[in-house]
């Protein structure tokens, strides 16, 4: 865990903008908390997962965790702005679709849970009513990256918060990492730390919830990103597995926030490992691939070319890599795990699926398909 350390040159110059910022924040949750700006409630569940500072904590992966659990026994719906998308407007997500008409991260979702319908808009509220007018049936909305957003009010707040970036010792935008002022937690009912490591300690987590200041009304977890095996990008690359990997030379390309982890996971499990970071989210071009096959012509057979999962979405549709790249590209697909016992567990995940089991839109739905 790592604080957020500032140049005195750097904070003298940003720290006027940041109090703006600010200002601009606290004054716009002050208008809609005092009821002078409007949020908008539904007569269905909606869970929104999002964070307080920007970058990295893992919010596909949570929303992910929380479909795990419900989309079996709910007909659910996720609903995201498609960050970096080029299209505009209310969309349906296609499993086949290019990253550029949705964003890499719903077509992510959207592969996994094919069940699932997972849609687009930058306008939450028409984005809900399009979703309950094409889906009169839906028992649920989980909202990705919308703890900002105010104009809908969800039933149920998820916020994570970074492990390696806590926020007691952040600033907000643009001197630090954080999108509003720390008090606004209190907005959120569960509490998530991200990225956690499995070693924590009860006089670790003693700590973060001595500097989060959890409320009496809401519960703290903490969570892990799990590595799974590594999969082939193109569904013609030969099987790879972690032992068969351990022998391999990797080039690990990523455009995520905070490649470190994953990296540092790589260089446990293979036989060497170079990294060419990109900034997160970001559109491969023909130049970067060319980095890319310049920078893997001087790894040593037998070599592997290895992304995160998010990165893959991106590369899947790219003209740029030649035969060989596509053999030699996997993705390491994650999952988040809860770092408590069992019983602490099924008591974080009972909050989840009784808020959605108590909703009368979802018990009204449920009676009348009896």
């Amino acid at each position: 865990m790592s604080s957020h350390k500032v140049g005195f040159f750097r904070f003298i110059m940003l720290w006027p903008l940041s109090l703006i910022y600010k200002f601009v924040g606290d004054l716009r949750n002050f208008l809609y908390e005092n009821g002078f700006l409007k949020s908008k409630e539904y007569d269905l569940p909606v869970i929104s997962v999002g964070n307080i500072s920007v970058g990295g904590t893992g919010k596909t992966p949570h929303v992910e965790y929380v479909l795990r659990m419900l989309s079996g026994d709910f007909k659910t719906a996720v609903l995201s702005r498609g960050y970096k998308r080029k299209t505009k407007g209310f969309r349906i997500v296609e499993p086949d679709d290019d990253y550029t008409l949705c964003g890499d991260e719903p077509l992510q979702v959207k592969r996994k849970f094919r069940d699932v319908v997972v849609a687009v808009c930058e306008k939450r509220t028409k984005g809900v009513e399009q979703l309950r007018e094409l889906y009169p049936d839906l028992n649920l909305i989980i909202l990705d990256d919308a703890f900002q957003h105010r104009r809908i009010n969800p039933g149920l707040h998820i916020l994570l918060i970074n492990y390696n970036y806590p926020i007691s010792s952040d600033y907000v935008l643009p001197l630090g990492r954080l999108r509003e002022s720390r008090s606004n937690v209190h907005r959120a009912h569960l509490l998530v730390y991200t990225n956690c490591s499995p070693k924590l300690t009860p006089m670790d987590r003693r700590i973060l919830t001595k500097e989060v200041g959890v409320l009496p009304y809401q519960h703290l977890s903490f969570t892990m990103v799990v590595y799974e095996n590594p999969l082939p990008v193109f569904g013609g690359s030969k099987n790879m597995s972690y032992e068969k990997l351990s022998g391999y030379n990797v080039l690990a390309v990523t455009g995520i926030a905070h490649p470190e982890n994953f990296v540092e996971m790589l260089t446990t499990k293979a036989k060497s490992v170079m990294h060419i970071p990109f900034s997160d989210h970001h559109d491969f071009s023909a130049a970067d691939i060319l980095k890319v096959r310049k920078a893997f012509d001087t790894l040593d057979k037998p070599r592997a070319i290895v992304v995160t999962e998010k990165d893959a979405m991106r590369l899947r549709t790219s003209k740029f890599l030649d035969n060989e790249l596509m053999s030699c590209l996997y993705y390491i697909p994650i999952r988040i795990e809860l770092l408590c016992d069992e019983e602490e567990k099924k008591q974080f995940n009972n909050q989840i699926i009784s808020y959605v089991r108590n909703n009368k839109r979802y018990n009204k739905l449920y009676q009348s398909s009896l």
